[in-house]
């Protein structure tokens, strides 16, 4: 059985938006999470206050975008919790653009950055969890790698890959205790929705079922519970939490 004392979780974007509400929800749990973010230090700021203290959340400023800055938070997190138990793979970088504006540079970037590491951090979260024989991976897609995009085909292709990524890893990990899924957002009311400057966000909320864009806090409950140990069964999973909208029309 794995040591159940204190777990401790790395969320990646985990200063802003999504990440910071599924931050604050593992730390609600009893969860000591290591945040990891690249520019906005005012953003880790505001959440380790809001968490009160450092001993439950510590910040991390990393560019998930570099192998071996990935590795380094990894071996970080190690020498001062002597364990990494969840991953959650929330950092990403989206630019709309149109196709014919859509250059080699941007899209090598933003699959570098929205899948690449996504790997290079699992790949590194993975070995002391091979360790421990316990681990919980998730990483996070987008509605888009399902629907598809006019504006975001770069963002589409790397978050469409999160997804053969999720399923490989997790038949590789399986026997030794560590699950690997991937949770799909539609649209929520984050920082990333007001700063879209080709898709028009009113049309997109009226096309989707439930009628309304999400709550950060509806995400942040799907991946807490895929955390929780009663959730062992549950891997290699493509969940959506997008209040229907990636049914289609």
């Amino acid at each position: 059985m794995p040591d159940t004392s204190t777990r401790v979780a790395v969320v990646t974007g985990g200063t802003r938006g999504l990440g910071a509400v599924s931050s604050t929800k593992l730390v609600a749990g009893g969860t000591t999470v290591a945040a990891a973010y690249l520019q906005d230090e005012a953003a880790a700021q505001r959440l380790v206050a809001q968490c009160n203290s450092a001993d439950d959340l510590s910040t991390h400023r990393v560019d998930v975008g570099d192998p071996e800055s990935c590795r380094r938070l990894i071996a970080d997190v190690l020498a001062i919790h002597g364990r990494v138990d969840y991953l959650v793979n929330n950092a990403g970088s989206l630019h709309e653009h149109r196709l014919a504006d859509l250059g080699a540079e941007d899209w090598d970037d933003t699959l570098r950055v929205n899948l690449s590491g996504a790997f290079h951090m699992s790949q590194a979260a993975i070995v002391p969890m091979r360790t421990a024989r316990f681990g919980r991976i998730i990483n996070i897609g987008s509605v888009t790698a399902v629907m598809g995009s006019p504006f975001q085909i770069d963002y589409a292709a790397a978050k469409a890959g999160l997804v053969g990524l999720t399923r490989s890893l997790a038949r590789s990990v399986a026997r030794a205790g560590i699950t690997v899924n991937c949770v799909i957002p539609g649209g929520f009311s984050t920082e990333l929705l007001s700063e879209l400057t080709l898709t028009d966000a009113a049309a997109i909320e009226q096309s989707i079922p439930v009628g309304r864009f999400g709550r950060p806090e509806e995400l942040a409950h799907v991946v807490a519970s895929l955390v929780h140990d009663d959730a062992a069964y549950v891997t290699g999973a493509v969940i959506a939490v997008d209040g229907g909208f990636g049914m289609g029309l």
